[in-house]
């Protein structure tokens, strides 16, 4: 069975949750709290970060990693598209992903003209959803679980404003459609 090192608070260990309950997988969680994280779990990731996964006594840190991992080793409920376009599309922006998250933080540690920055960041997002329904292109999947728990974060932790960007405003309406991004919402909820 497949063991999740996890943190509710960490959208990181978001991406892997969503993806776990998407494709259907079995597995228990093992909660690390964040401010205390256990002298073990160094020896599960060398950086003592969340998420891994454990299976049959084999681990996996880094949530992209771990979610291409898993697309791969439970192919139901495909999450890559199977268009060669928009599977590569879908590992670029995942791979791009720090260019958000740099100023996600830097809003979050209150650094000045951090705002301008994500809401540049959000602009790109919306611009991206503008041409296309998804982020990896025609289809839900992995891409949009990268983003996700940010944005969910970002709205409802961070009280930003979605409202100015209609395209990402309508993609994560269409998101929280889905149950297991719907979890992740009343996890955020319970922060």
């Amino acid at each position: 069975m497949l063991t999740l090192y996890d943190a509710a608070r960490c959208p990181y260990c978001a991406r892997v949750r969503i993806v776990i309950a998407e494709k259907g997988i079995e597995f228990e969680t093992i909660e690390i709290d964040l401010n205390d994280r256990p002298a073990w779990i160094y020896e599960k990731n060398a950086t003592g970060r969340v998420p891994v996964v454990e299976e049959d006594a084999w681990t996996l840190p880094e949530s992209a990693v771990i979610m291409e991992y898993l697309e791969e080793r439970y192919p139901e409920r495909p999450l890559l598209p199977a268009d060669p376009a928009d599977r590569a599309l879908a590992r670029l922006r995942i791979f791009r992903h720090d260019a958000f998250t740099g100023p996600y933080y830097a809003l979050r540690r209150g650094t000045d003209g951090a705002d301008a920055l994500f809401a540049e960041q959000l602009d790109l997002l919306d611009a991206a959803l503008e041409e296309r329904p998804w982020l990896g292109g025609a289809d839900y999947g992995l891409a949009d679980i990268a983003y996700v728990p940010w944005i969910l974060r970002a709205r409802d932790a961070m009280g930003i404003e979605l409202d100015p960007y209609p395209a990402l405003s309508e993609w994560l309406v269409r998101l929280l459609d889905r149950p297991a991004v719907a979890e992740e919402a009343h996890v955020v909820a319970g922060l």
